[in-house]
């Protein structure tokens, strides 16, 4: 069976007349011979009546500490109501429909509540309706354990429930349908010129999505990497074929000189950091005290990164909510750090930047040109990140588009 899986987010169902739209991407696709199979998530963002954040918030007025189990439970009705809703224009098209709960269409997952782990699929009952003629809808971001207790899969569940199905269905490819054009060079919101790329490879999406780009999971794409299914992300409002996420050959199929053409594909970017420095002496004694720090850090639950580690110094960065938490566990072990509050990760992605020379050299004249102070450096073979305080961030952003011709055509 010819399988593809059409995940469609909040904004894209929150009226009749915009879930009338993704019906009818749903109903091309039939048309073509395919066997859709529709990941909803729920209609709206907070404020609309059936979003997540509203029937969270709906709980808080009786109880903030509802415990996790139930609050799972309460998470899941957005995505059963957008459901049932699209099942139901669907039919009122003319097309069989149904509907199935995550659990109904096979995801199963650990007990971790509010972001479990998908363990497997068991597809045998989606795939039976589909062989009776029946367009599936599928409730994204939930799942249930072994023992029939519901999860939910933590924020952007809804690409992870669409990937994990196009996997375990052999489907010929995930289309994320958004309301945008695409997976865009820059934020466009700070980039006017950013543009829609064509073409992107698994590895620079998750990049890309870890570094703060919105447009997809990073959790979905590892996934569909894995069977190497193809993933497109669309707009829901219009007919461009949006961004193919493909394996890295097929991406750059026909280039001559992916060197030239396409050193840097996006630039991302992550607000609401704090960098620690952290002074030592040289030699075991510096290395016996960052080994204490770190555990230390470990052991209070504080997650770090943006780490550089030097004989005397150690760099790293946390999430300005749990700044205070690790200024206290450093203090109270006896270390003096500084602390930079307001700052900014901007990340420079691309797979064709590995093994070429003066890429760090166009990034240190891009933001030095724009009296953009570099607070720390970082890079692996597909990144390249910088450390500046939030007030440049946006500038930042702008310079390094500027730099790489990121909006040529």
């Amino acid at each position: 069976m010819n399988f593809i899986i059409l995940k469609f987010g909040g904004t894209s169902l929150v009226t009749p007349e915009l879930r009338k739209k993704a019906a009818g991407k749903v109903i091309d696709a039939a048309d073509q011979g395919l066997l859709p199979v529709v990941v909803v998530s729920a209609m709206g963002r907070t404020g609309d009546p059936y979003a997540t954040d509203t029937l969270l918030n709906l709980a808080k007025q009786a109880y903030r500490d509802l415990p996790e189990r139930e609050k799972d439970m309460l998470m899941t009705c957005g995505e059963i109501i957008s459901g049932v809703m699209m099942t139901a224009t669907l039919q009122a098209l003319g097309r069989p429909a149904i509907f199935l709960t995550g659990a109904q269409a096979g995801i199963v997952t650990d007990n971790n509540y509010a972001d479990a782990r998908i363990l497997q699929v068991n597809p045998h009952k989606l795939a039976a309706c589909a062989q009776e003629g029946y367009i599936v809808v599928v409730a994204g971001f939930q799942g249930a354990t072994e023992d029939g207790e519901i999860t939910t899969l933590g924020r952007g569940g809804s690409d992870t429930t669409a990937a994990a199905l196009g996997v375990a269905l052999d489907a010929a490819s995930v289309d994320i349908y958004t309301d945008v054009e695409g997976i865009m060079t820059a934020d466009p919101r700070i980039v006017t010129e950013a543009r829609a790329l064509d073409v992107i490879t698994y590895d620079e999406i998750c990049h890309l999505a870890h570094d703060g780009a919105k447009v997809i999971h990073p959790r979905a794409v590892e996934i569909v990497m894995q069977k190497g299914i193809p993933l497109r992300v669309r707009s829901t409002f219009s007919d461009s074929p949006g961004t193919l996420v493909t394996a890295s050959g097929e991406a750059y199929q026909g280039t001559i000189d992916i060197t030239r053409d396409r050193v840097i594909t996006g630039i991302a970017y992550i607000s609401g950091i704090t960098r620690f420095k952290v002074n030592m002496a040289p030699g075991v004694e510096g290395l016996e005290r960052q080994k204490r720090m770190f555990r230390a850090l470990a052991l209070a639950g504080v997650s770090i990164d943006f780490i550089n580690i030097l004989p005397d110094t150690a760099l790293f960065t946390v999430n300005d909510e749990v700044a205070e938490k690790a200024s206290r566990v450093l203090e109270n072990a006896g270390y003096a750090p500084e602390v930079i509050a307001g700052c900014a990760k901007v990340s420079a992605v691309g797979a064709g930047m590995s093994g070429v020379p003066g890429v760090i050299a166009d990034i240190v004249e891009a933001l030095t040109g724009e009296q953009i102070q570099i607070l720390q450096c970082n890079d692996s073979h597909t990144t390249v990140w910088v450390l500046v305080e939030r007030e440049q961030m946006e500038e930042a952003v702008r310079a390094l588009h500027r730099q790489f011709k990121l909006a040529r055509q």
